[in-house]
């Protein structure tokens, strides 16, 4: 249940990021770095908030846990670099990006496995 709330936070706040960094970026001109926050932010936002709603399984929310892990990273490091010049640490973006192709991955497994949906 727990792993379920955090999806669904993070969903929102990742929701949220995303119409910002692309607010941002409509006023920014060319910033390569808040469109492509805006891309992964507003297409991972429904996905975590499908899989919050949708999965009980602890894996399945698992992987939605990873997946919102990777993109925090992943656009959390391009935030940094467009704002504070800087990364947040050697290798964010590439970490984060595994990470969101892995949660990728085990959903993809997880569904054709065809599971069961309960706790």
């Amino acid at each position: 249940m727990m792993m379920r709330r955090v999806v669904l936070a993070a969903a929102g706040l990742i929701g949220a990021g995303g119409v910002a960094a692309a607010a941002a970026a409509s006023h920014a001109g060319e910033s390569r770095n808040l469109v492509a926050i805006a891309a992964i932010c507003l297409s991972h936002g429904p996905a975590l908030l499908a899989i919050g709603l949708a999965g009980r399984s602890r894996v399945f929310q698992l992987a939605g846990c990873i997946l919102a892990l990777g993109t925090v990273l992943f656009a959390g490091d391009l935030a940094a670099r467009e704002w504070a010049e800087h990364g947040l640490f050697g290798g964010a973006a590439p970490l984060g990006g595994g990470l969101m192709m892995l949660a990728w991955l085990g959903l993809a497994i997880i569904g054709s496995l065809g599971g069961r949906n309960d706790s």
